[in-house]
């Protein structure tokens, strides 16, 4: 059919094909094209504008609380929204209008302050500190994190609805194939140093080279994010759900009370499978937050307050992040094709604990490298080759990196739909329930990383050390705690989302 539907067996209900159920989940693609921006390019930028390295963690805080409150309720009140668009679509809509303002708050943060006071000199010069447009870095930061959670829950539990007979597996392949995609177009917008040339007038007394890529990349994700979001609402036709059954559970607890209640009558198997997740995430958010900052200081030597060498070795070492950052988004896009087959063959517990190794071997491997470099062991000098090749096998890790979090992005989501859908529906706040198992852990390290950091004094090193630990221990609970579900529940289970 032209719209992406075709009529299941019997003649009933029309069932989203395969292509259809690819457009409908473009939303992911635009969301994520931000996101990868806010992870290559905002930890660095920050800096510049006066934020310590052992407080820059701390900005992330919000994306766990936003997390932690807003996608467990919207999750919950898209289940039992009665909206003319659907249940999900309202949500998706307004959370995508948000991003586009507070990403264009985030990109002109420097003019902001320039026009509020910060100094009056000109940026190719001025190296202290500019606290009013940091102020307005951090509003649109916060806000772009809680418009992304509004956007996130509904997304997924769209797919969900969608899904039907194709399963939790290849619904979930689908939408982290948009997150690859998304995440391919940010970090090659955050990798290149060109956007200023091609858009120039974005330059400013305010905003110089690096600024006005910036600028220039997070205007160019509010465009994609727009058509997405059209695409989105065009083909994901959802049906409005009847009032009638949304005034039966009119008596029952809304809110943050509903997740805590959801909390306390979860399916067999969830409550350990919410704990695997916040050991893993535990061991990814260290090398998620500091990424192209461990490439920047620990690869490059370079720093965000030094000299101008200093200063200009760090953004060379944050582009080369970004399009590490690049690679990975393509190993990931990759591996989410055969996230199912490999679930299908030895099971999601088996890949799951797998993953779970590689992460460990790799942030063990970041630590190391970073000793190298910095001259911990090996002498205090590196040779030219010797850099060399420890910068490439930087960017190595980063492929290395793509099949695990491909794992990360759809296992834990695929199993928490079938656990789910044992006990009949509610997938938007099993989703939701799910991301408080997410969000604690970031919370954890926001908040502790950097402080952490600067008690050994050795940048982000002692960060990825606790990561491999976080990630070996996620393998051994893996191995204990995770249930075991046959290996052809993947494609079998349907992800039809009730109400």
């Amino acid at each position: 059919m032209s719209d992406g539907m075709e009529v299941s067996a019997g003649g009933k209900k029309p069932q989203m094909s395969l292509v259809g159920l690819f457009l409908a989940s473009m939303v992911a693609g635009g969301v994520q094209y931000g996101w990868a921006l806010q992870l290559s390019l905002l930890t660095p930028y920050v800096q510049t504008l006066g934020i310590p390295h052992s407080l820059s963690s701390v900005m992330w805080l919000c994306g766990p609380i936003a997390g932690f409150l807003v996608q467990p309720c919207v999750g919950l009140y898209s289940d039992k929204c009665t909206s003319k668009l659907g249940r999900r679509r309202p949500f998706i809509l307004t959370g995508c209008i948000i991003i586009c303002f507070s990403v264009i708050v985030v990109g002109f943060s420097s003019d902001i302050g320039y026009a509020l006071g910060d100094t009056k000199e000109d940026c190719s010069v001025y190296r202290g500190k500019r606290l009013r447009a940091a102020v307005f870095f951090i509003m649109g930061f916060w806000l772009l994190d809680f418009s992304n959670n509004t956007v996130q829950g509904p997304a997924r539990a769209l797919m969900a609805d969608l899904a039907g007979s194709h399963g939790p597996s290849a619904a979930n392949a689908i939408f982290v194939s948009w997150m690859a995609i998304g995440n391919i177009l940010g970090y090659s917008s955050g990798s290149t140093n060109k956007w200023h040339e091609w858009f120039p007038f974005l330059q400013t007394k305010a905003c110089c080279e690096a600024c006005a890529n910036l600028k220039a990349a997070f205007l160019v994700s509010v465009v994609f994010l727009g058509v997405s979001t059209v695409v989105t609402m065009i083909f994901a036709s959802e049906e409005p759900l009847d009032p009638a059954v949304a005034k039966q559970s009119e008596g029952e607890p809304s809110g943050p009370m509903a997740v805590f209640q959801g909390m306390k009558n979860l399916p067999p198997g969830m409550p350990q499978v919410l704990i695997v997740t916040a050991l893993t995430w535990l061991s990814w958010f260290p090398f998620i937050l500091f990424d192209t900052d461990w490439m920047g200081r620990e690869m490059y030597h370079g720093s965000p307050e030094g000299n101008p060498e200093e200063v200009a070795a760090y953004q060379e070492g944050v582009r080369q992040g970004a399009f590490g950052l690049l690679l990975n988004s393509v190993v990931l896009g990759i591996s989410s094709f055969l996230i199912e087959p490999m679930c299908r063959k030895f099971t999601a517990r088996v890949v799951w604990i797998f993953s779970s190794f590689i992460v460990c071997i790799a942030m063990a491997m970041v630590s190391i490298l970073s000793s190298w470099s910095l001259g911990d062991f090996g002498g205090n000098v590196q040779d030219a080759a010797t850099q060399k090749g420890l910068k490439g096998a930087a960017l190595a890790l980063f492929v290395f990196l793509g099949f695990p979090f491909a794992v990360l992005c759809s296992v834990p989501f695929a199993v928490t739909a079938q656990l789910a859908a044992t006990q009949g529906g509610g997938q938007g706040l099993c989703t939701g329930v799910l991301n408080i198992s997410i969000v604690v852990p970031q919370m954890v390290i926001a908040l502790g990383a950097g402080p952490w950091d600067e008690l050994f004094g050795k940048g982000n090193i002692p960060a990825f050390g606790a990561a491999a630990t976080f990630a070996f221990a996620s393998a051994v609970a893996g191995i204990v705690m995770l249930p075991k579900l046959a290996k052809t529940s993947f494609r079998s289970v349907s992800m039809g989302g009730g109400h």
